[in-house]
């Protein structure tokens, strides 16, 4: 149900009026003290506990594209940038900064940045315009507060939207998968939840891929939520180390949240416990199968999922064994030729490379954390990238029954066009989005960085950079691809054979903290004469943001950019997409007011390009 719930000016709420919202009454409120006043709306659903759950819209009454959009323009005739944050608070404090406590040095921060005795703000979905050339070009014109859960750690949403699909979101701690209804934008409700006890055999939800029938599948990186046997949709049974640890699953989900099926991402047999330890053991099952990324091809009955790492000793920090072995380095395709019931059919191991790393966690096949598949009929390859290796591997074909990978690009390549001088430019650099382009000719990636002085006084570092790669050739050459990084000038120079991927463009990006970029999205929408949207195979732009989970020690700006994509290919900031209050480029997700309130500064984690 949807409720209009209230006015307000941008301010937090007094208590007594706090309580009456949360009844859901229609209340008439003025307040004063920020540029704009605000038209609350909330829409609520019962998750399978019986309890409810919401999301309050906070819409920008003086922002045209809030306010006079329906009048202005026909349904479809908008576009906007829809990014899902958290709250940042005193929840963000990692192992360090405890450890450092301890040893006298800092103090760790026990209040939220909010307010003194304040309890976290809500996360939430902010609704910016994206509109090019408009007056309101980078506002942010609502945000989609959801609750109660709070400290949810928003996380991944699905890589690209289709008009017509829901938005499926995941908290990353909370385990809530939260499904949006975006057929009324800028106004958002909500479908419908998945709670963590919906999914008894997986948890920590990674990322979405929505299916021609509005249904979609989610990667569930952690183990089921209570150690022992687990027993799946299909009667399956796998074991398990519990809630955070492995193994994940493959979780299928309708368009109102209800988990239609889970899937196991294990095989039935131990897979080698030197190769995938588990924290505690798990007697006779030892498993990599920790999904993060996924992407599918419906016409080839394909799910491909890249497992990253058991996801509680990579969060929990600093409780978590120094083991570089929980970084996964495998990849794992599905057949859902039956939609509810994937089955795993193949396991494949990323090789390799020619490094020779100091730090044998910075070796190429170390975390598989994103894959991306071509989208073309007549194209059967997918890719695949490591965040700690630094890595891109290609296998033609997801389809055959042992797909062959091999590494087609090394970062470093591409950290050159910004340092010449790098040193390790790979090893560790936070590899993160990673997208074809519609039409299979470009691979796009977004790469956190290594600040300097990381690996020793010496080492100059790793950029933080989102650079485009040509895939034609390698795409195009099928089955007789030969391109193969084996060589160790392949690692500076790019790959020797002709079907290679060549960079076309590094955009490097200015992040002074501990993070850079992480996540992206293409805009596959472009306007017609009509001013309405249609899809696209060639975007012209893309958008990025700098954050990655703050727990780990890996932060960022909290900037979400907007850049242009040129006709030669070349990648730059877009300047007129500005940050509504300092003027400069890029939206800063760094403030004190947000349309919901005074709620301080807020970590935007993932983000995509939607149409109304």
């Amino acid at each position: 149900m949807t409720d209009v719930v209230a006015r307000h000016a941008g301010r937090r709420l007094p208590l007594g009026l706090a309580l009456v919202l949360a009844l859901g009454v229609l209340v008439g409120a003025t307040h004063t003290g920020a540029s704009a006043s605000t038209q609350v709306v909330r829409s609520i659903v019962k998750g399978t506990d019986g309890k409810s759950y919401w999301v309050t819209n906070h819409l920008v009454l003086s922002s045209k594209t809030a306010s006079a959009v329906a009048a202005d323009k026909p349904a479809g005739h908008h576009e906007y940038l829809l990014v899902w944050a958290g709250d940042a608070n005193a929840g963000d404090t990692k192992g360090s900064d405890i450890q450092s406590t301890h040893l006298g040095i800092n103090p760790v921060k026990t209040t939220n940045e909010d307010a003194v005795d304040d309890p976290p703000a809500p996360d939430f979905l902010a609704v910016i315009d994206a509109d090019k050339g408009t007056q309101d070009y980078g506002k942010v014109v609502n945000t989609a507060t959801v609750g109660p859960v709070v400290e949810n750690e928003p996380h991944h949403m699905q890589y690209i939207w289709h008009k017509g699909d829901k938005i499926y979101a995941g908290g990353l701690f909370s385990s809530v998968t939260y499904v949006f209804d975006v057929s009324k934008l800028p106004e958002i409700s909500l479908s419908g939840v998945s709670l963590p006890t919906d999914t008894p055999c997986g948890s920590i939800p990674d990322a979405f891929w929505t299916l021609p029938d509005g249904t979609a599948y989610g990667t569930y990186m952690g183990g089921p939520v209570s150690p022992g046997a687990c027993s799946y949709t299909d009667g399956q049974v796998r074991l398990g180390n519990g809630y955070g640890g492995s193994p994940g699953e493959i979780v299928h989900l309708s368009q109102t949240g209800t988990v239609l099926s889970e899937s196991p991402a294990a095989s039935a047999s131990s897979e080698d416990s030197t190769q995938c330890p588990n924290y505690p053991p798990i007697p006779g099952q030892a498993t990599c199968a920790n999904p993060h990324g996924i992407q599918v091809r419906s016409d080839l009955k394909r799910l491909v999922a890249s497992d990253y790492a058991e996801p509680r000793n990579i969060v929990l920090d600093p409780v978590k064994p120094q083991d570089n072995k929980l970084f996964r380095s495998t990849v794992r395709i599905f057949d859902i030729s039956n939609e509810n019931d994937p089955k795993l059919v193949s396991v494949s191991t990323m090789p390799n490379g020619p490094r020779t790393e100091r730090n044998p966690g910075h070796e190429e096949p170390t975390g598989i954390m994103e894959t991306t598949v071509t989208n073309l009929p007549k194209h059967k390859g997918a890719f695949a990238e490591s965040m700690c290796g630094g890595v891109i591997y290609y296998t033609p074909d997801i389809t055959a029954k042992q797909p062959k990978w091999r590494e087609v690009f090394d970062d470093t390549t591409a950290a050159k066009a910004i340092n010449p001088d790098v040193s390790e430019g790979a090893g560790c650099d936070g590899g993160g989005w990673l997208q074809t382009s519609p039409d299979d000719k470009v691979l796009y990636h977004a790469v956190i960085g290594r600040n300097p002085g990381s690996l020793s006084v010496d080492d100059t570092g790793s950029p933080k950079m989102v650079y485009a790669l040509d895939i034609s050739k390698l795409v195009a050459a099928g089955d007789g691809t030969t391109c193969s990084i084996d060589n160790i000038r392949e690692v500076y120079n790019g790959g020797n054979e002709a079907d290679c991927p060549t960079v076309t463009s590094v955009l490097p990006v200015q992040d002074g903290t501990s993070g850079g970029p992480h996540w992206g999205a293409l805009d596959n929408f472009q306007s017609t004469e009509n001013g309405s949207f249609v899809e696209t195979q060639q975007p012209d732009r893309l958008a990025y943001s700098d954050y990655f989970v703050a727990r780990t020690g890996v932060d960022g700006n909290h900037k979400v950019c907007i850049a242009t994509i040129g006709r030669d290919g070349k990648l730059a900031v877009d300047r007129t997409f500005i940050d509504e209050n300092e003027g400069t480029p890029c939206v800063n997700f760094d403030r004190t007011t947000w349309p919901h309130g005074q709620e301080g500064n807020a970590k935007p984690h993932s983000e995509m390009f939607v149409v109304s």
